[in-house]
C-alpha cells in the first residue's frame, strides 16, 4: 500500500515539473542577487535549483552535526525496548523479582514509561510485596492514570481491601468514566464488600464494551445476582429477583441453591423445594438435594420424603441423598427411619455431617451416649481423622448393609 501511494506521489511531482516547464520554457525569467560585493544571476528555475541545493546542504550538515547525540538517543531506545521485553518475558515465567527490576529499568525511556511501570506494579504484587506496587503505580499515575487507578483497585482487592478499592473507582463509576476493566474491578469490589446492587450497575457497561467475553460476564452476572439474593430484604424482593432472573440463571444450581436457603430462611420454602425438585430430574447434584433435606419444614416434611425416596432407585449409593432422607426422616417424626438413613449413609461414606445427622437422632431418641459418640466421630471427620462405621460403634450394626456397584448405565453389577 505505501509503494502505491510513493508512485502516486512521485507520478503528480513529474506532472507538476512539466508544467512548470511548459510554463517557464517561453520566458524563463532573471534572478539578480547581489551581497557585499557578490552578484549572483539566474533564471527563475536555476534559481529554484540553488535554493533547493542549499536547503539538501544544510539538512545534511545539521543532520551530521546531531548524529552523535542521536546515535545514544537510539542506543538508549533499543537497550529500554530490550529490558521491557525481558521484563515481560521475566514476569510471564513467574521471575517476579527480576522481572520488577527490569522494568524499572525500562521505565527510564519516556516512551515506555507507562507500560513498564504499570508491569513493574503487577510483578511486585505478584511478589507480595504491596506496599512497593503501590509505590510504583504512584510514579505510573503521572502517565497512565486510569490505567494506574485499575490496577491500584486490583491489588486493593486482591488483598483483602476491597472496600478502598470501591471508594477509589466509585468517583469515576458515579460519572460513567470507568474504562471496562475499571468497571469490572468495581463489579468485583462490590460484590466482595456486600454491595450487589453497585456490581449490577456495573454489568451493563461491561456488556457493551465486551470486555469479558460471553462466558465470564454470564458468570459474573451469575455473581452478582447470587450476591443480591443472599442479601434480600424480604420475601417480596427475593421472589421480585428470582422472577427477573433468566431461565438460564434460574436453572443454575449454585444461584437455586442461594435462592432456597434464603427463602427457607423467610419460612417460605415450597416454591424453592419444588424448584429443586425439577432441577434434580433435569439433572442429578448432590449439592441441591443436601440442601432439599436442609430446608425442608416439618409441615412439608413427609411429603418431601416421598419425593426423595423415589430418587433411590437411580441413586442408591449416594451417601447424600442418604443423609436428606435421614433429615426428613427425623422431621417427619420418624426417628427409627432417619437412624436407618443415616446408618446406611455412613457405611457408604463416612462424613462429618452424616455423623453430626446420627447424632441428633440419637440425641431426640434419648441415648445422651451414643449421641456423644457420634458427635466425637464428627469432631473427627471434621479434622480430616477416618472414622469408618464398624459393628457396635455409636450402636452402629452395618452389616446388614451391601454396597451396590453399577455401571456407566445404571445397570447393578456384582462388587469388583
Amino acid at each position: 500500500m505505501k509503494s502505491k501511494r510513493w508512485l502516486v506521489l512521485a507520478l503528480i511531482i513529474i506532472l507538476l515539473l512539466a508544467i512548470a516547464f511548459v510554463w517557464l520554457s517561453p520566458d524563463p525569467g532573471y534572478v539578480l542577487i547581489r551581497f557585499r560585493g557578490w552578484k549572483v544571476e539566474a533564471t527563475v528555475v536555476g534559481a529554484a535549483a540553488i535554493l533547493i541545493a542549499a536547503w539538501i546542504a544544510i539538512g545534511i550538515i545539521w543532520w551530521l552535526l546531531l548524529w552523535p547525540f542521536g546515535a545514544l538517543s537510539r542506543r538508549h531506545r533499543r537497550i529500554s525496548h530490550e529490558r521491557l521485553r525481558d521484563g515481560l518475558v521475566a514476569l510471564s515465567e513467574g521471575h517476579n523479582v527480576e522481572a520488577h527490576r527490569t522494568l524499572q529499568r525500562a521505565a527510564q525511556y519516556s516512551s515506555l514509561r507507562s507500560p513498564a511501570l504499570l508491569s513493574a506494579a503487577v510483578a511486585a504484587h505478584r511478589h507480595g510485596d504491596t506496599t512497593r506496587a503501590l509505590e510504583t503505580l504512584d510514579e505510573a499515575a503521572q502517565h497512565a492514570p486510569e490505567a494506574a487507578r485499575t490496577l491500584r483497585a486490583r491489588i486493593l482487592r486482591e488483598n483483602g481491601r476491597a472496600d478502598e478499592a470501591l471508594q477509589l473507582l466509585s468517583p469515576g463509576a458515579e460519572a460513567g468514566k470507568l474504562p471496562p476493566a475499571g468497571w469490572h474491578e468495581f463489579a468485583l469490589a462490590a460484590i466482595a464488600t456486600g454491595q450487589p446492587e453497585k456490581a449490577r450497575a456495573a454489568l451493563e457497561p461491561l456488556r457493551k464494551s465486551d470486555m469479558l467475553g460471553s462466558a465470564a460476564y454470564a458468570a459474573l452476572v451469575d455473581q452478582a445476582l447470587g450476591a443480591s439474593l443472599r442479601r434480600a430484604p424480604g420475601t417480596a424482593v427475593l421472589q421480585d429477583m428470582w422472577k427477573r432472573a433468566n431461565r438460564q440463571q434460574r436453572q443454575m444450581p449454585a444461584l437455586l441453591d442461594v435462592y432456597a436457603r434464603r427463602a427457607a430462611a423467610f419460612g417460605d420454602a415450597r416454591a424453592a423445594l419444588d424448584a429443586i425438585e425439577d432441577a434434580v430430574k433435569r439433572e442429578w447434584n448432590p449439592g441441591l438435594v443436601a440442601t432439599y433435606g436442609e430446608i425442608t419444614p416439618p409441615t412439608e416434611a413427609a411429603a418431601r420424603l416421598h419425593v426423595a425416596t423415589r430418587w433411590l432407585e437411580t441413586h442408591p449409593g449416594d451417601d447424600i441423598l442418604l443423609r436428606a432422607l435421614g433429615s426428613l426422616s427425623m422431621r417427619a417424626s420418624d426417628p427409627r427411619g432417619a437412624r436407618a438413613y443415616l446408618v446406611h449413609a455412613l457405611t457408604l461414606k463416612p462424613s462429618a455431617a452424616s455423623w453430626a445427622a446420627l447424632g441428633d437422632v440419637q440425641s431426640a431418641s434419648g441415648d445422651a451416649e451414643d449421641a456423644e459418640r457420634c458427635y466425637a466421630n464428627a469432631w473427627k471427620c471434621a479434622r480430616g481423622e477416618e472414622v469408618a462405621p464398624r459393628p457396635h460403634e455409636a450402636g452402629l450394626d452395618t452389616a446388614q448393609f451391601t454396597l451396590e456397584e453399577r455401571d456407566e448405565h445404571g445397570m447393578p453389577r456384582l462388587p469388583s
